[in-house]
C-alpha cells in the first residue's frame, strides 16, 4: 500500500509539472505571421497549396499553423511603396516603365512612391489607388547618393498605414552600396539594422539595382552592393535584379517578374515559443509538392499573443 501510495504521489506530482510547463509555455507564447511567394518551376500552372502541405519552423522549432490563406478577392489588401535613390543617374528612360508599373497594380491595390533623401524615405504621397496620380508624381532623382540602409529603415519604421492584415512591399531602385563602408561586408551594420526594421514591419522587398552617383565605381563595389541587395531581399522574403554590372538596359522583365509574384502569395500566422519581449528569429517554411520554387523570409518578427 505504501508502493502504491508512493507511486500515485510520483504521478501526481509529474501531472503538476507537466501541467506547470504547460502553462508556462502558454504564457510565455508568441506569433508570428509572415509573406510567402509559391511559383511553379517549370512555369507551369501554379496549384493552390492546402495548408495540410505546409509546415514551419521558428528558431529550429517546429511551430502550430493557426492561418494560411492565398491572397485574393476579399483576402487580399495590398501596399506597395516604390522607393528610387536620389542619387540615381540617367534614369529618364526608365520613368515610363515605373509609372506604366505603377498603373499596373489591381484596382485595389495601394501605392505611394518615393525618393531616398539624406537617409530618409520622402513619400511624394500618401498610399493610393489613384495609380495614375501616383504616377503622376514621378520625375528624375535630384540629390546627393545617400545610403541605402537608412532609407530602408526610416520607411520601415515609418509605413504609411496601420493595417498589419496588408501585404507590405517595397521596389526599391538602388545600387545598394553602402557609402560609410564601400566594400562588401555580409554583416554590414547598417543593412542589418534594415532588415531587422523591415522584418519587424512585415516588409517584403524586391531590389532592382541602379547605379547611383557620379559613375565610375570599379566591379567590387557594385557587386559588394549588389550582394547587399540580395542579403536584404532574401531575408524578407523578396528578390533582387541585376544584369552582371552595370545598369540594365530595361526594368519591363524585373517589373513583370514582380507581379507573378505578387500574384502568387499566401499569407501564413503561426504560433511560437516566446520566452520574454518580441523578438526576430529565423524561419523555414517547407511545402509539400513538385515542381514548386517557396520562396519565403528568412527572418520573421515574433509577437506576444494578441500583440501584447
Amino acid at each position: 500500500m505504501k508502493k502504491t501510495g508512493f507511486a500515485s504521489w510520483m504521478v501526481a506530482g509529474a501531472l503538476m509539472l507537466t501541467m506547470q510547463g504547460l502553462a508556462q509555455d502558454e504564457k510565455a507564447g508568441g506569433q508570428g505571421q509572415a509573406v510567402i511567394t509559391i511559383l511553379a518551376k517549370h512555369n507551369e500552372e501554379i496549384p493552390t497549396v492546402p495548408q495540410t502541405d505546409v509546415s514551419v519552423k521558428v528558431n529550429g522549432r517546429d511551430s502550430a499553423i493557426t492561418g494560411w490563406q492565398p491572397f485574393k478577392g476579399a483576402n487580399d489588401s495590398l501596399e506597395l511603396v516604390v522607393l528610387i535613390d536620389s542619387g540615381a543617374r540617367n534614369i529618364g528612360r526608365q520613368l515610363d516603365e515605373i509609372a506604366h508599373f505603377i498603373q499596373n497594380q489591381g484596382p485595389d491595390t495601394k501605392v505611394a512612391l518615393g525618393f531616398m533623401q539624406n537617409g530618409r524615405a520622402v513619400l511624394a504621397g500618401p498610399l493610393s489607388a489613384d495609380h495614375k496620380q501616383v504616377s503622376s508624381e514621378l520625375h528624375l532623382p535630384v540629390g546627393p547618393t545617400t545610403n541605402p540602409y537608412f532609407s530602408i529603415s526610416d520607411l520601415a519604421q515609418n509605413w504609411p498605414s496601420h493595417d498589419r492584415k496588408a501585404r507590405r512591399e517595397v521596389v526599391l531602385l538602388s545600387d545598394g552600396v553602402d557609402p560609410e563602408n564601400r566594400r562588401f561586408d555580409p554583416e554590414d551594420p547598417y543593412m542589418e539594422a534594415a532588415i531587422k526594421d523591415s522584418v519587424k514591419a512585415g516588409l517584403v522587398i524586391f531590389a532592382v539595382y541602379w547605379r547611383s552617383g557620379p559613375g565610375g565605381e570599379n566591379s567590387v563595389v557594385e557587386d559588394g552592393g549588389q550582394s547587399l541587395l540580395s542579403e536584404l531581399c532574401q531575408a524578407t522574403g523578396g528578390n533582387s535584379y541585376w544584369t552582371g554590372v552595370g545598369n540594365p538596359v530595361s526594368f519591363q522583365p524585373f517589373f513583370d517578374d514582380v507581379m507573378k509574384r505578387l500574384d502568387n502569395q499566401y499569407g501564413v500566422e503561426f504560433k511560437a515559443r516566446l520566452d520574454h519581449k518580441p523578438t526576430v528569429e529565423t524561419l523555414k517554411l517547407r511545402v509539400e509538392g513538385i515542381g514548386l520554387e517557396v520562396i519565403a523570409p528568412q527572418q520573421v518578427y515574433v509577437d506576444h499573443s494578441g500583440g501584447e
